[in-house]
């Protein structure tokens, strides 16, 4: 692919789950170094709406992103103070994610792009998450070890360039996001789970109960975590009275999050050594996890393995990073047509390259 100097005005529309997004992004498509900056960035968040369930719902989750779509746009675009015409293009998150929230931003995306005559851009939700460190103002630099950690998703990758990524791992079960949600109502937190535990475990011992971390072979890079869900909630089991001691639930709550999160930095650290690439990237929500990036930022220190994160803004689901992923497909030549339709399960081994 080749740079293309002038700069790209890009928006951005986000509604894979349970967070209405719209954004719009200005860059010049440097392959080399694709920084992004946000002219707006707008999210509505469903985190009320789908709370009293313990979960999202696939259907509220829909009937929310139509409600949002179109003010959280014109949200955007106000922000940024770009009028439509002055568009290069329209990106939407075409997949994976829930299929009727995804066709619901489809639909308006399609919409706004036929409406001003520019581009449309489908893009994958983790390559999104991939690009969100390039939206800041820290330096970033090709090759580097990814690790893409979220509700849905746990994978390492190798990433040479835009575009260019190897797999080296995935969990072969649940993803870390669902273990640390099912893991918080195990232990009677609320939702979401990941920053509910990680709260309820903040003053906690991560020595005071054994709980397994998994790491499978130690020379290669996949990831389990469902052993480690079954392992807790058989020691709830057997000691009933545990929960009702705050003290023992804090610790429980400690414990279960440092086995989380201990294959994660193990390996993505190994990662690291093994190719001899000297630089680690994380992003996604479990990105925003405390313990995690303390873990890491020793274990790269010591190493002297450079290591970024995005902003904590931009760990969780949001439609800048989908704006910086479109602008980059598009100034590569690709773009969608009106047929562009939602793929709930989009593989990311049919997305990767593998080595």
């Amino acid at each position: 692919m080749a740079s293309i100097q002038s700069p790209l005005t890009i928006l951005g529309i986000e509604s894979s789950c349970d967070e209405t997004a719209a954004a719009v992004v200005r860059a010049t498509a440097d392959y080399d170094r694709p920084n992004g900056t946000i002219l707006a960035n707008v999210v509505v968040s469903q985190l009320e709406l789908h709370a009293s369930y313990g979960g999202v719902v696939p259907e509220l989750a829909s009937r929310a992103h139509i409600r949002h779509l179109y003010p959280v746009i014109r949200q955007a675009m106000s922000q940024a103070g770009v009028q439509f015409q002055e568009l290069d293009g329209v990106a939407v998150t075409a997949g994976p994610g829930l299929a009727g929230a995804l066709l619901a931003g489809i639909a308006v995306a399609k919409g706004v792009a036929l409406a001003v005559g520019k581009p449309l851009i489908g893009v994958h939700h983790m390559e999104g998450h991939l690009m969100s460190p390039f939206l800041g103002q820290q330096p970033l630099h090709f090759p580097f070890i990814a690790l893409l950690v979220s509700g849905g998703h746990t994978l390492l990758l190798l990433v040479r360039r835009f575009g260019d990524y190897q797999l080296l791992g995935r969990s072969r079960d649940d993803s870390v996001g669902e273990a640390f949600d099912k893991g918080a109502r195990l232990l009677g937190l609320g939702y979401p789970g990941g920053p509910a535990l990680s709260l309820a475990a903040q003053g906690g011992d991560p020595q005071a109960f054994h709980l397994p971390q998994v790491l499978l072979q130690r020379e290669q890079f996949d990831f389990s975590f469902s052993g480690l869900k079954t392992a807790l909630r058989l020691l709830i089991e057997r000691q009933a009275n545990l929960l009702e001691d705050p003290l023992q639930r804090r610790h429980l709550a400690a414990c279960y999050q440092q086995a989380l999160v201990t294959p994660l930095v193990i390996k993505s650290i190994a990662a690291c050594q093994q190719l001899a690439i000297p630089r680690l990237v994380v992003a996604g929500g479990v990105g925003a996890n405390q313990q995690l990036r303390q873990l890491l930022q020793q274990q790269a220190q010591q190493r002297q393995i450079e290591l970024l994160f995005p902003a904590l803004s931009l760990c969780t689901d949001n439609a800048a990073m989908i704006a910086l992923a479109g602008l980059l497909r598009l100034a590569g030549g690709q773009s969608a047509t009106m047929e562009l339709n939602a793929r709930a399960r989009w593989p990311i081994e049919t997305f990767v390259q593998h080595g």
